[in-house]
């Protein structure tokens, strides 16, 4: 049996107040330098959501345009204005902030978040009518405390404030007085990331056409950790999200492997499928609180707006094959393994190559390739460069090396497989994940054939091995193939029989009655 993709949505929330508050770039300021200038300027150099919806990048996360579309936009992207403005695309939503506060209150089943009375009253109703929340999320939605007791949480107890438009409307209580693994800081960044998930699959479940009861499996792959000192990291965010979306047949569990996390979950997911296991399977993320700003000091430095001010999240749906959507090739993976070392060459030759070789396959039969999408309108300017053009050339120049490609193909390329970035810089969010939406339309429209999707992690980040990390897979145009060879189950077997014997039975006696 082959797994294949039924649907994907892709959320952004605008979160300017949490840039300056929550973001550890920020954080990380007014520890060592208060008084600093870059703090003093910020405020000046943060987006209106308007701004945020007619940024390009965005409106492509979220599908109201084609990566080909971006290609045509003269970079840099953030001084130039996107023609679609709309808040909802192909794909999900943008969210503006005091939607994303009251639904981190909905998704917090331990009274954590606290909410301004007034603040409840000024924007429930704008949640309500997002399309993509229903009446059982809305039903957890309290009315609020007074400021009084706001405040007083903050200065007496250690909670963490929320703030819109600079104005304090709620704040994050801790979980403990003394577990440093549930202190505000972290309940705060657990509950972004679980709201925003919650959202992801809100939108999936519409976007793919299923029903909640049909999900039997979600894995979570963010970057978060969520437990106590006695487990910190130990989960669950995927059953916790599943519950609040209303997935009341599915189970779940987490998936970590920093930014390969999310290639190395549709993996699992996809062999979950395939086994039998699982008929239907989630993948899903939120976004990440403390990489908000992560480049704000370039960005304010260089004169341009604050870029890193959209939490992210994504869902993607995994059924078996249908005969019609794209499935994913599990006989032919990338794997970056121990003995693989760091070198560039041999990192792109165990992600990419080594699968198309053992699929009988060169470099230029795969259309598109989706390694880490970051848009370069972030990284650019702190001083990372265009990430994805860099992967594409090292995947070329081996092309070269092989004998593949001419060198003088190296910037072709690089425009006719790849894509320029449009993802926001949260870690796991551009890991390949992003180009899954587009390439599931543009395979089912006889496009394309090949999509390959390609995860890297720095495992050294965890400071428990300084190994590199990376899985790679191809999601291909449906030939009915798998349909052919899964064969039928006991029970089918059975019907068909019984349905044999009555046929069978209805002709003998229509013969006695012909005689």
């Amino acid at each position: 049996m082959r797994s294949v993709i039924k649907g994907a949505s892709y959320i952004l929330a605008h979160t300017p107040d949490m840039v300056v508050q929550n973001g550890t770039t920020q954080t990380t300021e007014r520890v060592v330098n208060p008084e600093s200038e870059y703090l003093s300027n910020l405020p000046s150099h943060l987006r209106s959501f308007d701004d945020c919806l007619a940024y390009w990048p965005n409106q492509v996360y979220i599908g109201n345009k084609l990566p080909s579309d971006l290609e045509g936009v003269q970079f840099p992207y953030y001084d130039k204005k996107c023609d679609v403005t709309s808040r909802y695309g192909k794909y999900g939503q943008m969210m503006p902030e005091a939607e994303l506060y009251l639904l981190m209150q909905a998704v917090d089943v331990f009274d954590l978040i606290e909410l301004d009375a007034d603040f409840v009253s000024a924007h429930k109703s704008e949640l309500e009518a997002n399309e993509a929340i229903d009446e059982g999320v809305m039903s957890r939605v309290k009315d609020g405390v007074s400021a009084e007791k706001v405040s007083s949480l903050i200065e007496d107890e250690g909670a963490l404030g929320l703030y819109l438009d600079g104005k304090l409307v709620g704040c994050c209580k801790r979980a403990h007085e003394i577990d440093n693994n549930l202190s505000a800081e972290y309940m705060l960044e657990n509950l972004a990331s679980k709201a925003t998930e919650v959202l992801s699959i809100l939108e999936v479940v519409k976007k793919a056409g299923i029903s909640k009861e049909d999900v039997d499996y979600v894995i979570d792959c963010c970057e978060e950790a969520c437990g106590d000192e006695n487990q910190r990291g130990g989960g669950n965010f995927a059953k916790a999200s599943a519950e609040i979306a209303g997935l009341t047949n599915a189970t779940g569990s987490d998936a970590r492997g920093f930014c390969a996390g999310p290639t190395h979950a549709m993996i699992e997911a996809a062999a979950l499928v395939a086994s039998g296991a699982y008929k239907c399977v989630i993948v899903a993320a939120g976004g990440c609180t403390a990489k908000l700003g992560m480049n704000g000091k370039n960005h304010v430095e260089k004169g341009l707006p604050v870029l890193e001010d959209m939490l992210g999240g994504f869902a993607v749906v995994l059924t078996p094959d249908d005969g019609v959507n794209p499935y994913i090739d599990l006989g032919h993976l990338g794997r970056h393994t121990v003995g693989t070392g760091s070198a560039p060459q041999n990192v792109m030759q165990s992600l990419v190559y080594d699968p198309l070789e053992a699929a009988g396959l060169e470099v230029t039969d795969v259309d598109k390739y989706s390694p880490e999408m970051q848009n370069p309108d972030i990284t650019k300017a702190g001083g990372a460069g265009d990430v994805p053009l860099a992967n594409y050339k090292m995947i070329a120049a081996l092309g070269v090396k092989k004998g593949q490609l001419d060198r003088k193909d190296i910037p072709a390329f690089a425009k006719d497989h790849g894509f320029i970035g449009w993802a926001p810089t949260q870690g796991h969010i551009p890991s390949g994940i992003p180009a899954i939406g587009v390439a599931r339309d543009q395979i089912l429209a006889g496009n394309w054939k090949r999509l390959m999707v390609i995860g890297k992690g720095s495992l050294f980040l965890g400071r428990l091995t300084n190994l590199f990390d990376g899985v790679s897979y191809m999601v291909c145009a449906n030939d009915g193939a798998g349909m052919e060879s899964q064969g039928v189950s006991d029970e089918e077997v059975r019907g068909l029989v019984a349905k044999a014997m009555k046929d069978f039975a209805a002709t003998l006696l229509a013969q006695a009655d012909a005689e």
